[in-house]
């Protein structure tokens, strides 16, 4: 496994969106677009700290979790990846920096990550997912299922 650069300057209330593909350049325009402008659809203001560097070009999920795992205020980062740069709706790949060593046991585990250890969400999502994970309000689990259950495998805001 590489070694990725460090994370720098992200707050806690930032959600974490870092690029691992570096084909399409206006669709990542229309991604970092779409993050700050759906922040919340005009409710609050999108707080985002994104890392585009080449350096994370085709990092994989394993690469990415092992780079911010000193960082223990985050719970979700956001990877847009080639499926986000092709998609029309730019679905970031939300992943869980929960390991099984922070849970109770295996049980825990496994229930935490029924649906897996990421899922699919639009980018107005992101703001809705790092905000409610970070003070505990919903757990990932949740926003796992409720991306499961759409027809498209994503999880968008209500």
């Amino acid at each position: 496994m590489r070694a990725l650069p460090a994370i720098t300057g992200r707050d806690e209330f930032d959600v974490l969106v870092v690029r691992t593909d570096y084909h399409d350049d206006q669709a990542w325009q229309d991604v970092t677009a779409a993050l700050t402008e759906q922040g919340g659809a005009g409710r609050f203001e999108a707080h985002v700290h994104v890392i585009d560097d080449p350096a994370w070009a085709e990092a994989s999920v394993d690469e990415v979790l092992n780079a911010v795992r000193a960082d223990e205020d985050l719970s979700v980062v956001f990877l847009a990846d080639r499926t986000t740069m092709q998609a029309a709706s730019h679905p970031l790949l939300a992943v869980t920096t929960l390991t099984r060593e922070e849970c109770l046991d295996d049980a825990d585990y496994e229930q935490l990550t029924e649906f897996g250890r990421e899922f699919r969400a639009v980018p107005a999502g992101a703001h809705d997912v790092h905000a409610n994970l970070s003070i505990g309000n919903l757990g990932f689990e949740e926003y796992a299922a409720w991306a499961h259950d759409d027809p498209e495998g994503l999880f968008r805001p209500v």
